[in-house]
């Protein structure tokens, strides 16, 4: 039969278990990975020892005996220890944590009705840069453990993370700001400074966020008084800054107007999701003394355009 007769959730219908797989794979536009960037996460036991804890979480997995097997959709409530053999004093050993569906629809001779179809499996001696599961079972990477010789211990620093979020978040804002009236000049001085007229942008970083990618638009700046040259840059919050341009103009000291355009991608620290954090434009001198100056002014626009997006963590 090529075409399932009756849609999903047809009251008195009956599907089979590979209709509702296939409804997994549309809901999840055909991606597998971890739900959220924090989900399924291996890290040490509290106490290390010979093995590891899998964090809560949840995840859809591909099938991959048979193109239409659809998607499994697995969750994991609490904390799982998974075991990590010991090595032996000739040499070291990279070994692959993975969440494994194994469905005797399309292989081996597991009982679902008493059997546990889905759990953690560790794939030994795999590639120490290996990051996808080395054959073609059905299952997704959590982690490589890459183990030292004579090793029956496991800490964080042995853990390379594998995890990929499925579909992560995105959310993109555009800001823009005029400012009223002209800035105190910078220039005289190679302490960056903020312009004085360009108060910035308060944004909200969500909770999930991992990264935060951000242009500023700068146009025109105001030059006068002699040949400028300096860093244009930006801080968000108390901690990151977006890496700096360079102004380099040598038109005199004639009144000109020149945009600048400075971008950068962020990684954001825990502690700043879930708060409110302050984007705002900044440059300096290059050299103290120089008789330029910069400036905003009421001809001047400045747009923000912030994207924030989500990754394993």
């Amino acid at each position: 039969m090529a075409l399932f007769p009756r849609p999903i959730l047809t009251n008195g219908a009956h599907h089979p278990a590979q209709q509702f797989r296939m409804l997994v794979r549309d809901l999840s536009a055909g991606a597998e990975g971890i739900t959220q960037g924090d989900d399924l996460k291996v890290v040490q036991r509290s106490t290390p020892g010979g093995g590891v804890t899998v964090g809560d979480g949840s995840a859809v997995i591909r099938g991959r005996a048979n193109t239409f097997q659809g998607h499994y959709s697995v969750c994991n409530i609490g904390s799982a220890s998974v075991d990590i053999a010991a090595t032996g004093a000739g040499a070291g050993r990279s070994d692959m944590v993975i969440v494994r569906v194994q469905d005797p629809e399309y292989e081996g001779t597991l009982d679902p009705q008493v059997d546990q179809i889905t759990y953690f499996q560790v794939i030994s001696n795999v590639s120490s840069s290996a990051t996808t599961i080395p054959d073609g079972r059905t299952g997704i990477p959590l982690a490589r453990i890459d183990i030292p010789a004579s090793t029956s211990t496991i800490t964080n620093a042995m853990i390379t993370d594998l995890r990929r979020v499925a579909n992560p978040r995105r959310q993109r804002t555009v800001l823009t700001q005029s400012p009223a009236g002209q800035s105190t000049g910078i220039g005289s001085s190679t302490t960056p400074s903020y312009f004085s007229t360009a108060a910035g942008w308060n944004i909200a970083v969500p909770d999930w966020a991992t990264k935060a990618i951000i242009k500023i638009d700068v146009s025109p700046i105001r030059y006068a008084l002699g040949n400028f040259w300096g860093p244009l840059s930006a801080t968000f919050g108390s901690s990151l800054t977006l890496q700096s341009v360079t102004l380099d103009d040598n038109q005199g000291t004639g009144v000109r107007r020149i945009p600048a355009i400075l971008a950068d991608t962020l990684t954001l620290p825990a502690s700043y999701r879930g708060t409110t954090q302050l984007l705002r434009v900044r440059a300096a001198a290059q050299e103290a003394g120089q008789a330029a100056r910069i400036y905003v002014d009421s001809g001047t626009t400045l747009v923000a355009d912030v994207q924030f997006e989500e990754a394993p963590r």
